[in-house]
């Protein structure tokens, strides 16, 4: 299972809206096939692990990191693919949180008497889909919130001046976060003060060439919260590419006849409603979402309690009281302090990346 974790990790910037999944069929003590998913429409992790095996699959084990799906979608079904095959076992990281499947490919491998266990390595099975269970079982996005900082917690000079806190090391490894992402998701102010472009740029992405090839052939979709459209048409971050704004008010024909979605979702006091908008990107597909913004609207997702998971960087240098803080975040008293749970912490380059969960969230 451990082996079909490792084929199922590199499909990490290449599946969605699929789940990753990795398949190996052993038999006699001997691996005979392996497989994972490559990306949407293509065949999953089985049929590749089969077509590897071919006629040494019958009485074979197959181990796969999610539940054999049962239903046709864009490829036909995976248990079907095995009963087939003639496997006498069948094990299983975790069953399938899709209400499509849920329990139903496991119980039709049971059903012509295949063995069937599931559960092993389960925790590390959801962790590298915590996006696709998510957005399963509530209908909303993991979020990620990138913020690169100083050691006195400042995210830019008072001016507004950022480029850049952290070395290329840590911005390599954000390009990648940007990659394995359904969504990358920022702000007016970032997009204005920044001339940010939300890109996935593949020289800095630090990968092989079939992974580099991978992300750029399935960038994240770039999504601008932006209230009142201030950013104009001309501004690098449109130029980029196709993206979709989010706004709270009537969004100008402009935008789509320049190629853009538009969605409006407005919420109190004028502000886009982040959860309403969640639900949206959940619903056409988005498994993780990247928010790479400002502290006001960092300090949003984290005041309305919709972040996953926090990505700090943090570069070995002092910026001074004057300079911006790391969350718009207004707290009063100790008691309101919002605690953490850090995961992981770890040198990127000459920098530090802290992976922060809220603890509400845990």
């Amino acid at each position: 299972m451990a082996r079909a974790l490792e084929l199922a990790r590199r499909g990490l910037y290449s599946t969605h809206p699929n789940p990753r999944v990795g398949c190996v069929i052993a038999r006699d003590g001997e691996v005979v096939g392996e497989g994972w998913h490559v990306r949407a429409g293509e065949p999953h992790a089985e049929v590749h692990a089969l077509r590897q095996a071919g006629e040494r699959a019958r009485g074979a084990t197959a181990y796969v990191t999610l539940e054999p799906c049962s239903h046709f979608g864009r490829t036909p079904p995976c248990a079907e693919a095995l009963v087939s095959a003639g496997v006498t076992r069948v094990v299983a990281a975790m069953q399938d949180p899709n209400p499509q499947v849920a329990g139903r490919g496991l119980e039709r491998l049971r059903s012509v008497g295949i063995a069937v266990a599931s559960g092993v390595l389960e925790d590390e099975a959801r962790e590298l889909n915590c996006g696709f269970v998510k957005r399963m079982e509530t209908g909303l996005p993991y979020v990620r919130v990138k913020l690169a900082m100083s050691l006195d917690g400042r995210t830019a000079m008072a001016s507004g001046e950022s480029q850049w806190i952290t070395g290329a090391a840590a911005r390599a490894a954000v390009q990648r976060l940007r990659a394995q992402s359904s969504v990358v998701l920022t702000g007016a102010d970032t997009v204005l003060m920044d001339q940010a472009r939300l890109t996935v740029r593949g020289n800095e992405l630090g990968l092989d060439t079939e992974q580099t090839a991978l992300a750029l052939g399935r960038p994240p979709l770039r999504v601008l919260v932006d209230g009142r459209c201030r950013v104009p048409l001309d501004a690098p971050f449109f130029q980029a590419g196709a993206a979709l704004v989010a706004t709270a008010s009537f969004p100008g024909l402009d935008y789509l006849a320049a190629g853009h979605q538009c969605l409006s979702v407005s919420g109190e006091g004028g502000q886009v409603d982040l959860p309403a908008l969640l639900r949206e990107l959940a619903a056409r597909g988005a498994n993780e979402v990247l928010v790479e913004a400002g502290p006001r609207l960092a300090g949003a997702f984290a005041q309305q309690d919709l972040v996953d998971e926090y990505q700090i960087f943090v570069a070995g240098k002092f910026l001074g009281s004057s300079a911006r803080p790391l969350l718009d975040l207004p707290l009063e008293r100790m008691s309101e302090a919002r605690e953490l749970r850090i995961v992981d912490i770890r040198a990127v380059g000459e920098d530090w990346r802290i992976i922060a969960k809220p603890r509400s969230a845990v």
